[in-house]
């Protein structure tokens, strides 16, 4: 066998790497590590938390995927990363490399806000999103015992992307919800908590107007220009047009920002990194060691000194760049182009048959929009499965997911 190459991270841009790398044959001892025995798509969590994608068409197992005679699984969660003597050491076991590839993810950042750990939920990986649905249905079905509006009341803070599709979703099931717990739905409030003057700020005015429109109509309370000063365990504190007021709530979502992994930001000795993220060379590499690419969240990446973001469509164009770089290196290939994200655009799901979003610079809408959002999931899905994993773990207009 070749060059040891160690990939610690199993999301989207550790696991399109792998794949990329099992493509293209590549001659090398190849082994992915991931504290999870499946993959999962974070842009649907929203789903997964309402109960609208349910946890077994969710998951999408690596050994199922992977030619594990190409690339080797290990399940292990890592914990530090040691460069300088060329390995990495999880829970289970010590791993030695000749090439790294962190893709370790992300986590919520919460600015050190007062009671955002202690009592805000977080979309930040699948076992989240599985607790939240659980809180959910609890609150639902337990308020004809303790008759507490704030049980029915759902706080969202942040006004992003996943902050507005969780909210959209929750507001769509909700007559479905109330009907199964015998609920009188006028009694669910949701409420988003947005610190700029607008909703998805990633959006041009016009859209933002469509979308505040469409959220508004479905009666989800949206507080722009409003700052969250504490979390609490029976609501959210908030400064709003100059004044304090308490939102009463029992549960709240926290999506208003990420940082990278902890393991990058406290455990990976001599490699530079700010909030758990790593500057990048134009080639992905780690500016510390030639030896170590970075990809995904845990990427410091700048085009034109513009810093990206970290998205799931940046993080699979990583994966396949480092992918075929690699592939080229062990065929001996030694000149790369640099690495050049594709903008081809954002969608924002407003529930199951509507969306916002631009692609390929066209501004989209209504049950289109929808489309496109499951079209753009669909593409993924096939990159890694091809035709029978959209099948069994697509996303279609006219069929639910769960």
């Amino acid at each position: 066998m070749g060059k040891k190459i160690l990939i610690v991270g199993g999301g989207y841009g550790g696991l399109n790497t792998a794949i990329r790398l099992q493509k293209r044959h590549a001659n090398a001892d190849i082994t992915l590590i991931s504290k999870h025995d499946y993959h999962y798509q974070t842009t649907l969590l929203h789903k997964v938390a309402v109960g609208t994608l349910s946890d077994r068409k969710a998951k999408i197992y690596y050994r199922d995927i992977l030619n594990l005679e190409k690339i080797k699984f290990i399940k292990d969660k890592v914990m530090e990363i040691h460069p300088k003597e060329n390995y990495v050491l999880g829970k289970l076991g010590k791993y030695s490399y000749d090439i790294l590839v962190i893709a370790l993810g992300f986590k919520p950042d919460d600015f050190g806000i007062p009671g955002v750990k202690e009592h805000a939920f977080k979309l930040s990986s699948f076992n989240a999103a599985i607790r939240l649905n659980h809180h959910i249905e609890r609150k639902l079905k337990d308020y004809h015992i303790k008759k507490d509006d704030a049980d029915l009341s759902f706080i969202v803070c942040g006004a992003g992307l996943t902050s507005i599709e969780f909210a959209a979703e929750l507001a769509n099931e909700r007559k479905k919800l109330c009907k199964y717990y015998g609920l009188d739905e006028n009694l669910v409030k949701i409420t988003v908590v947005g610190r700029n003057k607008n909703i998805l700020p990633v959006f041009d005015h016009k859209l933002i107007q469509k979308a505040t429109k469409k959220l508004e109509n479905m009666g989800i309370t949206l507080l722009t220009g409003a700052s969250v000063k504490e979390c609490k365990a029976d609501g959210v504190l908030i400064q709003h047009n100059d004044k304090e007021e308490l939102i009463r709530g029992h549960t709240i979502l926290w999506g208003s920002g990420v940082k990278g992994n902890d393991t990058v930001e406290y455990y990976s000795n001599d490699i530079q990194s700010h909030k758990g993220r790593i500057k990048v060379t134009p080639q992905l590499r780690s500016v510390d060691y030639d030896n170590i690419y970075v990809v995904g969240d845990c990427a410091i990446y700048a085009q034109r000194e513009v810093v990206f973001v970290p998205t799931a469509q940046l993080a699979t164009q990583m994966g396949d760049y480092i992918g075929n770089l690699l592939s080229d290196e062990l065929e001996g290939k030694t000149k790369h182009k640099d690495f050049k994200f594709i903008n081809r655009g954002s969608v924002c799901s407003i529930g199951h048959l509507d969306a916002v979003g631009v692609v390929f610079g066209r501004k989209i809408s209504g049950e289109f929009g929808a489309f496109m959002k499951n079209l753009i999931e669909n593409r993924w899905l096939f990159t890694i499965g091809g035709l029978g994993m959209i099948y069994r773990k697509g996303q279609f207009r006219y069929r639910r997911s769960d």
